[in-house]
């Protein structure tokens, strides 16, 4: 039975070797930024970390399926063992040099995440999972938070910034929780955030247009720390889903009710169509 052990540390390993190529274009502060779409950025540094992060894999188990941000596209993962990788979650923060972005790696195998890493650049802090091990920040077990009323959570989201159409009912929802909470943070980065889920730091996060390689390694993460992961309909597409909601199981419930008060079903489906 595969423990998953050379896994987890070529996962280390690569997101390790993306932080390094990383923290060397923020030292050189030199490199090109692309537009992708409406506020979808690309910079040098992506491309030159995912192509280390994938060599260090394709080396390792070069018998492996990939599915990369800047390479590829896909509507499901594939039975066979495949690698996710989002060289930096976070781009629009590294363009902008504003801290928090990450390198985030999963392995997925049956359709179900085995392993993941998120390695949060600028505080060197490695999360890391393998499924039915337990979640580790530097090498320490974390685990969500145990608050169950809403009103003493920290949660954590995303601004949109494709998909603005939905911009009114965000707000919204947004409003409410400000609200209902001790309030809402946003530090840009979907994979850094889940782990401050994992981590107990936030009681629970919520964010739309999110891509698989976004969640992919963060997801198991949450689930080995003891966390609930759902879309917007309380479901299991998640991953490709572009909807995502986590939490300890109350305050999972919490935003789960939150979202469907502030957002119909017919925005859901337009939004994932």
């Amino acid at each position: 039975m595969n423990d998953y052990s050379k896994e987890l540390e070529i996962a280390k390993q690569a997101a390790r070797k993306g932080s390094e190529i990383i923290i060397q274009y923020t030292t050189d502060k030199d490199f090109d930024i692309e537009l992708k779409g409406k506020n979808d950025l690309v910079t040098d540094a992506d491309l030159a970390t995912e192509k280390v992060v994938l060599k260090i894999i394709q080396e390792a188990f070069p018998e492996d399926q990939v599915m990369a941000e800047e390479s590829q596209e896909e509507r499901r993962v594939p039975e066979a063992r495949t690698w996710l990788v989002d060289p930096i979650d976070g781009t629009t923060n590294f363009a902008h040099g504003f801290p928090i972005y990450c390198v985030s790696v999963a392995m997925w195998e049956h359709r179900e995440p085995k392993v993941g890493v998120v390695l949060e650049v600028g505080r060197d802090e490695l999360f890391s999972a393998v499924k039915g091990q337990g979640a580790y920040l530097n090498g320490s077990p974390i685990h969500v938070s145990k608050t169950t009323d809403p009103a003493n959570t920290l949660i954590g989201t995303g601004f949109p910034y494709r998909d603005l159409y939905l911009v009114k009912h965000y707000l919204e929802l947004f409003e409410y929780l400000m609200h209902n909470t001790h309030g809402v943070r946003r530090p840009g980065s979907a994979a850094f955030d889940m782990c401050c889920v994992a981590a107990g730091r936030y009681d629970g996060f919520y964010e739309y247009s999110l891509n698989a390689w976004d969640v992919a390694a963060a997801s198991l993460i949450i689930k080995e720390a003891g966390g609930v992961l759902s879309d917007w309909e309380g479901g299991d597409n998640w991953l490709f889903g572009k909807r995502i909601l986590a939490g300890n199981e109350a305050i999972h419930s919490f935003l789960l009710k939150a979202v469907e008060e502030h957002f119909t079903s017919e925005e859901r489906k337009a939004e994932q169509a």
